[in-house]
């Protein structure tokens, strides 16, 4: 095992410039079993893997026309799901967490990620007992908000606070038929945060009012992923172009929309940001 280099994780934010990144390519991607409302809808017509396999191509594509370093994890047929790399391990800081997956057709996909760490010689904790998915992770910071859902549990939350006990870990319950914090709560720079607020009670809202200037996701929106956007820094976001809303609400505000086409990977529930594992974004 190589030697860890200084700096190999570094994440203290969503928003910051990205640098490094984890993907998977969707070679084996089909809803196999309905494990979130947006596969419910989708599960008859299924996946059509050339193009979820197209659309990917041109996301990583975009992501090194911007100079971020891209990381693609061997794909598995007993793995269908694993285009979702956010899911399986997370950073916080200089810490890199590799999640314990609820749901069994996501089990073992952890272990991929693990041969290609050890390869790299970056170090891990890895949340062994204590349900967890990367998707309910958002950091800010010295603060991480993380959703209490169906696939994270509170005490995910207390393993996890006692390896980072400097920051301030804030948890977030969100409701049940939500997959996970990201899709409907996710900050886009130091101010400035996209939310559908349907997804959590009037208290949990209140919270993140009283801390960003929100931008409201429609329902029709938030189930086309739009907020699941991925930010590259500097005010740079990857969106769908068919989130009409959230795309000239950004734009308004001063962000580069870049849009690029993934309709046919969204139909198993999961976006940009749920499509990439950040291990290192430069702070300024």
């Amino acid at each position: 095992m190589h030697k860890k280099k200084k700096n190999e994780v570094s994440c203290f934010s969503e928003y910051d410039s990205l640098q490094n990144v984890i993907l998977c390519e969707p070679r084996f991607m089909r809803i196999s079993q309905v494990i979130n409302e947006t596969q419910r809808r989708y599960h008859k017509e299924n996946i059509q893997v050339e193009v979820a396999i197209a659309q990917h191509n041109k996301f990583v594509e975009a992501l090194k026309h911007y100079g971020i370093e891209t990381h693609i994890l061997p794909s598995k047929k007993e793995y269908p799901e694993q285009v979702f790399t956010r899911d399986i391990g997370f950073a916080v800081g200089e810490n890199l967490f590799i999640s314990d997956m609820k749901m069994p057709i996501r089990q073992g996909e952890e272990g991929i990620l693990k041969e290609w760490l050890n390869t790299m010689g970056i170090n891990y904790i890895d949340l062994v007992e204590d349900q967890t998915e990367g998707g309910d992770v958002i950091i800010d910071k010295n603060t991480v908000y993380i959703g209490i859902s169906e696939r994270t549990t509170a005490g995910a939350i207390d393993k996890i606070q006692s390896h980072v006990p400097d920051y301030i870990i804030i948890p977030i319950p969100i409701k049940k038929e939500i997959l996970h914090l990201d899709c409907i709560f996710n900050i886009i720079s130091q101010s400035e945060a996209l939310i559908y607020k349907d997804g959590l009670d009037e208290q949990q809202y209140k919270l993140l009012a009283s801390r960003f200037d929100l931008i409201h996701v429609s329902k029709e929106e938030q189930f086309s992923m739009g907020v699941n956007v991925l930010s590259l820094g500097n005010k740079k976001v990857i969106s769908l172009p068919q989130n009409k809303e959230v795309n000239l609400e950004l734009t308004n505000r001063g962000y580069e929309v870049i849009e690029i086409d993934f309709s046919e990977i969204i139909k198993s529930g999961g976006s940009f940001r749920c499509c990439t594992m950040p291990i290192k974004r430069k702070t300024v």
